[in-house]
């Protein structure tokens, strides 16, 4: 790693980079269109993960309705993963969540991401629901979307500096 990771609010002009890693990390990435317009949701959120020098290494975008929240994207770029960003990305965004209002935190996770389903289920998050064939795949037949929630947790500090 190149220094201390930074976690900090994702911008409008991080969306050609958030792409970027977006395209990097799933089959069916977001466009630079498709990410502005993310950004640009009312009640939309994001955090992105940085190291001095170097484009970000991870990113997470949320929003929030009423008292409910979802982590609608959390992408780690590969040379990042297993080094915690994930889970300071899922943390950092319930803390946000829970300050807009948000009593739960949803999100949905192919079933066949071993790591993302391990990673929400040590972090607390509960299978709740299926959508069957969500997630199609360049190869092979579409993947169900596992739906999960977990409540929103208070006071927790990242390991990633703000």
């Amino acid at each position: 790693m190149s220094g201390a990771p930074r976690l900090r609010a994702a911008a409008r002009e991080d969306a050609p980079a958030l792409a970027l890693l977006h395209a990097a990390c799933f089959e069916d990435p977001w466009s630079l269109a498709a990410m502005l317009d993310v950004l640009a949701m009312p009640a939309a959120f994001g955090h992105v993960v940085e190291f001095d020098g170097l484009p970000p290494a991870a990113a997470a975008i949320s929003r929030v309705a009423a008292d409910e929240a979802e982590l609608l994207t959390l992408a780690v770029g590969v040379a990042w993963r297993r080094h915690g960003l994930a889970r300071a990305l899922v943390d950092a965004a319930s803390e946000e969540a829970g300050r807009r209002g948000a009593r739960r935190l949803y999100l949905e996770v192919a079933e066949d991401n071993a790591p993302a389903r391990a990673l929400y289920a040590a972090e607390g998050f509960e299978p709740i629901g299926r959508r069957r064939g969500y997630y199609a795949r360049r190869e092979g037949p579409a993947v169900d979307a596992i739906t999960m929630r977990r409540e929103i947790r208070r006071g927790w500090r990242s390991i990633v500096a703000p």
